[in-house]
């Protein structure tokens, strides 16, 4: 290419790699060179001398089945994918279903087949982020984790003030009967929005909710919602920790003959697409998921270029109104 273009290979090398230090005209020259020659960098060879691999893993703690069912996860991965758009660098995905499992992951990684790390859906106290983080993989986490790891950098939403807007969302409908649907118990999102949640009724001198457990799905919801009914019969009004939950808890009550705001006000979490075609159409806490898998890139590139991963970055959430409560 340097022969081609009748400059130095050192030049050549500045060019492709986006150097600055090389002079409008000469840069013409050496792309012109290229188109010519159709020279294509060879990336392999380039990853031995700048122990760059140019890939980036998105390590999501789930079933297969739950990654390809969920809307919230599929968003964070088109988000995630959208977002390297024009860097050159490329998304590998990762479900890593148990501890066995994170462990693997965890010598994959340290084992220099991708350049950083992105982790979502995770459970528990898991100890992943600090692995990483103590063997210098540079590590950006989609939300709080349950351990506190010091300089390990986060994005995540507002979940307790979404609960609790969807709360006070339940309790200006005049519903003073109010359970929820709470997510896994294992999961720091969750425990915040059940705590947001708790608050707002604690603050209005009503006494606790009938809390039952799900698992993020429509099944765990539409299970959760009979209990629910059977736990507490005269329930007004229901907070599901998700969407997906609340389109189960949906389903419940029309089959129990429960009318829906009139008998049952329901609110839901996260405003997935599907939440406006349910019948009624779902009121939900819209969190700006494109927004923190953007975040999450941004911030996972910066630290891969040598720079620190700054501190954890909490967004906010909006209710959206719709029928259903």
């Amino acid at each position: 290419m340097a022969a081609e273009a009748g400059v130095s290979r050192a030049t050549v090398s500045r060019v492709i790699n986006g150097s600055p230090r090389v002079s409008p005209e000469v840069k013409e020259l050496v792309e012109q060179a290229i188109a010519r020659v159709g020279y294509v960098p060879n990336h392999a060879a380039r990853s031995l001398v700048m122990r760059r691999t140019d890939s980036i893993a998105l390590v999501i703690r789930e079933p297969d089945a739950t990654v390809l069912a969920d809307p919230y996860l599929a968003n964070i991965i088109v988000a995630t994918s959208q977002a390297l758009t024009g860097t050159g660098v490329q998304l590998v995905l990762v479900n890593a279903r148990n501890d066995a499992e994170h462990a693997r992951v965890a010598d994959y990684v340290r084992s220099g087949h991708v350049d950083g790390v992105l982790l979502a859906s995770m459970h528990g106290e898991d100890p992943l982020p600090g692995l990483l983080l103590g063997a210098g993989v540079p590590t950006v986490v989609g939300g709080r984790p349950a351990i506190p790891v010091p300089g390990l950098c986060y994005v995540d939403v507002d979940n307790p003030g979404g609960a609790q807007l969807a709360t006070e969302r339940l309790l200006a409908a005049g519903r003073r009967r109010i359970g929820t649907i709470a997510g896994p118990a294992d999961m720091t999102a969750a425990a915040d929005r059940l705590d947001g949640f708790r608050r707002v009724l604690a603050e209005a001198g009503l006494p606790a909710g009938t809390v039952v457990h799900g698992e993020f799905t429509r099944e765990s919801g539409q299970a959760a919602m009979a209990e629910l009914l059977e736990r507490e019969p005269g329930l007004d009004g229901v907070f599901a920790a998700n969407d997906l939950m609340a389109i189960g808890a949906l389903r419940t009550l029309r089959a129990a003959g429960r009318r829906v705001p009139e008998d049952v006000a329901v609110v839901g979490y996260d405003d997935i697409e599907p939440a406006q075609h349910t019948e009624p159409p779902l009121t939900t806490v819209r969190q700006p998921v494109v927004e923190q898998a953007r975040l999450m890139t941004e911030l996972l590139l910066t630290q891969i270029g040598g720079q620190r991963g700054g501190e954890p970055v909490v967004l906010p959430t909006r209710l959206v109104e719709r029928d259903s409560a």
